[in-house]
């Protein structure tokens, strides 16, 4: 990292803040009291040109700026990353939009990512239990080298997972079945019967989860994608 490139991209990113953006992320749920109301394009954009660096990512982080730490995710070096470094990062989120953003430009690269899925998915405060469905999701789709059987676990842990209403919590896990579920063909007859079984539950959150996931898991859209592989 190079000297005031924290402030380099700070004043980058003040630059590109607009108030209909910054109105916009409000109406998203995304915290407005640490933003300055950056376009994604933007800050994709900065990331890309400031180029990968451990320690500017966290001192990016460290602003508590939801602009600076989407920056931050993005420019960090997932093979560099910690656990430890992770998990402090994962309790500052406090909204969707990072927490995502975190599992699919970053986590899901790392070399601990499978161990730290049933970990936050088991945890209580919000924001780190959508991370660990959310993470399951990233993976489904960027994991190219996982084995059924990790997917496999991953359906099991979605199941037995404790019900949870809150909202952000249980669409992450109706997104994670899913993209288990489109993986192939096995996986997809797996998702299915779990989604059903968790229809099925007296408990209205499980049953949420496992009727919206069906509705793509069952569709001819799905059977048609899966066939043509």
């Amino acid at each position: 990292m190079t000297p005031g490139a924290v402030d380099a991209v700070l004043g980058r990113l003040r630059q590109a803040a607009t108030p209909k953006t910054l109105a916009g992320m409000a109406r998203y749920g995304i915290p407005d009291t640490r933003a300055m109301g950056v376009p994604m394009r933007s800050m994709q954009a900065i990331a890309r040109e400031t180029g990968r660096d451990r320690a500017l990512a966290q001192a990016l982080w460290e602003t508590g700026w939801y602009e600076a730490r989407t920056v931050a995710v993005l420019v960090a070096e997932p093979g560099r990353m910690s656990r430890g470094e992770a998990d402090a990062w994962v309790a500052d989120f406090d909204s969707w939009a990072i927490c995502d953003t975190a599992c699919f430009h970053l986590f899901d690269r790392t070399r601990f990512a499978w161990d730290a899925v049933a970990d936050w998915a088991g945890a209580e405060p919000e924001f780190v239990r959508r991370t660990g469905f959310a993470l399951i999701w990233a993976l489904a789709l960027h994991d190219k080298a996982a084995t059924d059987a990790a997917f496999l676990g991953a359906l099991q842990l979605i199941e037995a997972a404790e019900p949870d209403p809150r909202p952000l919590v249980r669409k992450a896990a109706d997104m994670a079945l899913r993209a288990v579920g489109r993986r192939n063909r096995l996986l997809n007859a797996e998702a299915i019967a779990v989604a059903r079984r968790m229809a099925a539950a007296p408990d209205a959150a499980r049953a949420w989860v496992g009727r919206t996931a069906l509705r793509e898991l069952e569709s001819a859209k799905a059977r048609d994608r899966l066939a043509s592989r």
